[in-house]
């Protein structure tokens, strides 16, 4: 079955993934591990990648593109695959269908976990890391025994830069931007499968497996 994973930061995509992974053994292609992969096989794509990850502007879309379809051409992605982090504009969407369709396949559900982006901003503002060893907390879902403590070397806990109320808000912001065209896409060609994500996160895998039953019927 091939499948991409949706959400916005903090839904809890990456754990979902490991136990999809866990379970149905297809392999998780992230938009990260390709370049990486690429880069560091020095296919000619990875090196026109790297030219700009180095200079720290946007890789071009015929260039993530060129190396998606280098990944999903290898044999590991014959019985299904998992994408994750692609595609994330509309025109990549329909360039991922042309290229499943030059190889005789196409996606089969598109998995999004949905969670209230007031929620996503709690979650996502409550971490804490510990200054002396880097062990990580949450406020509400992990928090340490004694108050801005760590648990493990007595260390100080910190809010990282990055995780502050109007950071993460703005993020957040511009990931729903830039997903809802996407999702609206992938609606309206009756692949879209909504996850409720506010709920346990074996609940959430309950959920996925459900789906993903019904659709290998």
């Amino acid at each position: 079955m091939n499948l991409i994973l949706m959400g916005l930061p903090g839904a809890g995509k990456g754990t979902q993934a490991e136990r999809i992974v866990d379970k149905f053994s297809y392999p998780h292609i992230s938009t990260g591990d390709m370049f990486r992969q690429a880069i560091k096989d020095g296919t000619p794509l990875g090196k026109q990648a790297k030219s700009f990850i180095d200079k720290g502007a946007l890789v071009p879309d015929e260039v993530t593109i060129g190396i998606v379809n280098e990944r999903l051409s290898k044999s590991d992605t014959n019985e299904g695959f998992l994408l994750d982090g692609f595609p994330r504009t509309v025109e990549q969407a329909e360039a991922l269908d042309q290229m499943l369709a030059d190889h005789g396949k196409k996606i089969d559900a598109v998995l999004y976990i949905h969670v209230d982006p007031e929620k996503l901003l709690a979650r996502l503002t409550g971490r804490r890391i510990c200054s002396e060893c880097g062990a990580t907390y949450h406020l509400t879902f992990n928090p340490p025994a004694k108050e801005g403590i760590c648990d493990k070397c007595g260390g100080a806990l910190k809010q990282r830069a990055d995780d502050n109320e109007a950071t993460v808000h703005e993020r957040l912001q511009v990931n729903i931007r830039q997903q809802q065209p996407l999702l609206d896409f992938y609606e309206a060609k009756g692949s879209l499968k909504t996850i409720n994500g506010d709920q346990a996160i074996d609940s959430v895998f309950k959920e996925v497996s459900e789906i993903l039953g019904v659709l290998a019927k």
